[in-house]
């Protein structure tokens, strides 16, 4: 049976005007349920970038409605005194295991030269302790960012990140038995496309598990001039092999409002609404939007 996923609804997502980041461009919108509340943990830029300003910073805040989120006066994440992200803090994943927060992050060097997934837990939001340098490719070899964890119907873990290889980006794939590891690097799990829109770059996105369907990806990817757009890809359930693919974009941005913007849209993070999926993502690499999403089909 053919599977189909609908855009039915688009949203703006908003933060308190008196947070941390307020101004800053906003990416990386991870948002997740606890209770009847949304959280979220953003990246924040300086805009304009200065030459000693961090790439990025990391919120977090909470929310009644999913989209109206009001901010923590602190920061969850930020630079140093580690090497590996005193340059900056990037693209945040959280997943709560038990009562522990594992947070995997994009920690960027001092020289802004190269990024490597970190991963900083604890029992509380406020109380994160950097314990891990899970992957970092060697030197010259480019960044390992964007982290999507998922978890087999064997019970073992996947972790999905984004790697650069000859000038583009890649989706690559490690195993481990629990959501910290530890991680053995697996056979990319799927490529560009040559004659489509995804035809250069490729970055993960959010997983979306549902029981008796297949896991599917709303994953990122773009043409060599950077055009990037939301697609989705699924697998079987211990993610070894594809299951489908879309055709087209599901998501576009649209028609910028100046000349100088980005034409990105970026998936970061996926909840539940109701009977439809609340994709969260980031415009231009400086807005926040949700998208309702509907499956139709299997």
């Amino acid at each position: 049976m053919t599977i189909a996923y609908a855009v039915e609804q688009l949203d703006t997502v908003t933060n308190s005007a008196t947070s941390v980041i307020d101004g800053m461009d906003m990416m990386s919108p991870f948002v997740w349920r606890e209770g009847n509340l949304y959280r979220i943990m953003v990246r924040g830029v300086p805009h304009p970038l200065g030459p000693s300003d961090p790439t990025g910073i990391i919120a977090r805040g909470e929310s009644r409605d999913g989209l109206a989120f009001t901010m923590d006066p602190g920061l969850a994440i930020t630079p140093g005194p580690g090497a590996e992200d005193m340059g900056g803090c990037e693209d945040p994943t959280v997943l709560v295991a038990g009562d522990e927060y594992l947070v995997y992050y994009t920690g960027v060097d001092a020289a802004r030269a190269q990024g490597c997934m970190i991963l900083a837990a604890g029992p509380d939001l406020t109380a994160l302790v950097k314990e891990d340098l899970v992957l970092k490719a060697p030197p010259g070899e480019g960044n390992i960012k964007e982290a999507t964890l998922a978890q087999t119907a064997a019970g073992d873990w996947r972790l999905f990140y984004e790697y650069a290889a000859k000038g583009a980006s890649r989706i690559g794939v490690a195993g481990g038995p629990t959501p910290k590891g530890p991680w053995t690097v697996l056979p990319d799990p799927f490529g560009i496309r040559e004659d489509s829109w995804d035809n250069w770059h490729l970055s993960t996105g959010p997983i979306w598990q549902a029981t008796g369907q297949d896991p599917v990806m709303f994953y990122n990817g773009a043409t060599h001039d950077a055009r990037w757009r939301i697609g989705w890809i699924s697998f079987s359930t211990d993610f070894a092999r594809v299951t489908g693919r879309g055709l087209e974009p599901l998501l576009v941005p649209p028609p910028a409002l100046t000349r100088e913007a980005t034409d990105i849209a970026f998936a970061a993070s996926s909840v539940a609404e109701g009977d439809r999926i609340a994709l969260y993502y980031s415009l231009e690499d400086r807005m926040l939007r949700r998208a309702l999403i509907r499956r139709y089909g299997g």
